[in-house]
């Protein structure tokens, strides 16, 4: 019998409560989906091809977002002799792609879908070891990468995170919810669920992004049989650093998830409003290929309408709960997350929206948080010294923060004069007269751009505030 070190209910109790990201050891052995390296896998597909984003392993200033890569339809096994770097590999999906220059990615792969014709292999994945009873494969993703491959620094919006790494290893790069502002937070190219940063992190631009310098960076390599927990809205930059990687993962949706739901309703109502209003022959992908199609504000408003309702029911619920226990907090769900694409799977947002009696989950007491079982079975992600991780920065640092301080309140005395003017004139063509004639040339009708406007308008900061007022709104 495989003993492990922690019970399903102490794991489980971890992983609820654990506000940095650690690794588990010593808690996978006997999972079977331990054998799931590319050439078993290849084996269990049968020819069945996969979708790879391709990318570039050259490190640029700007992240290389999902819209700028390209995407071929390959099996694992065209990929694993591709991956190897051999020359014979002179047709198939990847003949174009030099080794030596480009990675691949079959990332985001749903278990569900792509072994739909064999159940069984679900069981492979055993999350019930962690707490989660029914938890297999059917509810967790996979991931094949070159090394290389990587996703751009980014936030879930839902849930928190377990990994699973199964071959080769994987460096992440792991950045806490406090340093949100410093990682310049977008959400262009727009994609439910994911909040990106627009600072590559293996390459920061400090004289764009001068706040970075005051992120903390928890860097940890992941090895074959460990698993990663990555707690709720902490920034992650992942990279395969062996020639083949696999991973596993599983999102544990969270009772907090409801307003975040909410959140990402507005966003998408005002993202997808704003972009499509704009001339579609400025070639701006604004949408990422995960999203497939921007939806209709009635559909919008709908999904926005319904989260909301989820949202207030939980609340009953949870206020009901509380008047039955003395426990105190935010409550915790422990179903399947809807990550990303809603219709993806087919969770749409009724689906999304339902409610179990896993709301009124206990939240763990402030005693038990500092008995959190530290040691060789699990060991927290620790972070980085500021000299290490920016290292790679190209920048000149001497006086880039002055530099940008000094522009913004130029431009932002130009906009504040031509403000004050129209709003003491009564005539249009007066004030249209002074828009033209001052401050030339007019860079302050042009510098901005709708993107610009989304990356103030759509801030996690500003959605939080609205969501509150909205939820409020709701309550009277």
């Amino acid at each position: 019998e495989d003993v492990k070190p922690f019970t399903p209910e102490k794991t489980k109790e971890i992983v609820m409560s654990l506000q940095q990201p650690a690794i588990f050891c010593n808690m996978v052995g006997n999972w079977p989906a331990l054998r799931w390296n590319v050439k078993y896998l290849s084996a269990v597909l049968e020819g069945k091809t996969l979708q790879f984003r391709l990318g570039l392993k050259t490190v640029d200033l700007v992240p290389q977002f999902e819209t700028s890569c390209s995407y071929v339809e390959a099996t694992l096994e065209e990929f694993l002799v591709w991956s190897c770097g051999q020359p014979s590999c002179l047709s198939g999906p990847f003949s174009c792609y030099d080794y030596s220059k480009y990675w691949a990615y079959a990332d985001y792969k749903y278990i569900a879908r792509i072994f739909e014709d064999k159940p069984e292999i679900f069981q492979d994945v055993r999350w019930s070891d962690f707490g989660f009873p029914g938890r297999s494969g059917k509810e967790s993703t996979l991931w094949i990468g070159s090394e290389g491959a990587n996703t751009p620094c980014h936030l879930d919006s839902y849930g928190c995170n377990l990994v699973l790494q199964v071959q080769g290893r994987k460096r992440w790069h792991l950045f806490p919810p406090g340093d949100t502002s410093f990682l310049y937070p977008t959400r262009i190219p727009y994609e439910e669920s994911s909040i990106f940063s627009k600072v590559n992190i293996a390459n920061p631009d400090l004289k764009r992004f001068p706040k970075f310098r005051n992120s903390t960076a928890h860097v940890v390599t992941l090895s074959p049989g460990q698993v990663l927990l990555v707690p709720r809205h902490w920034w992650h930059y992942v990279e395969s650093i062996d020639p083949v990687t696999v991973s596993i993962n599983s999102w544990i949706e969270l009772d907090a998830d409801h307003e975040a739901r909410v959140e990402e309703a507005i966003t998408r109502m005002l993202v997808c409003a704003i972009k499509s209003a704009e001339n579609p022959t400025d070639g701006d992908l604004w949408l990422n290929p995960t999203e497939v199609e921007a939806t209709s504000h009635e559909i919008n408003l709908q999904y926005l309408n319904k989260a909301v309702s989820a949202y207030l029911k939980c609340q009953e619920t949870s206020v009901s709960g509380q008047a039955r226990s003395s426990s105190t907090g935010a409550k915790q769900r422990t179903n399947t997350s809807c990550k990303r694409k809603r219709r993806e799977v087919g969770c749409e947002p009724e689906s999304c929206t339902l409610l179990t009696q896993e709301c009124d989950f206990p939240t763990p007491k402030a005693e038990e948080l500092q008995r959190i079982p530290f040691g060789p079975h699990l060991v927290p992600v620790l972070p980085q010294s500021h000299k290490t991780s920016l290292m790679g920065a190209v920048a000149d640092e001497s006086d880039s923060g002055d530099l940008l301080r000094e522009n913004e309140g130029e431009h932002f005395g130009k906009l504040h004069c031509k403000r004050k003017r129209l709003l003491m004139s009564n005539d249009c063509e007066t004030a249209a007269h002074q828009m033209d004639s001052d401050c030339s040339p007019c860079t302050s009708q042009t510098a901005l751009s709708t993107n610009d406007l989304l990356d103030c308008l759509v801030n996690p900061r500003v959605i939080s505030l609205v969501a509150q007022l909205l939820l409020e709104r709701m309550r009277v």
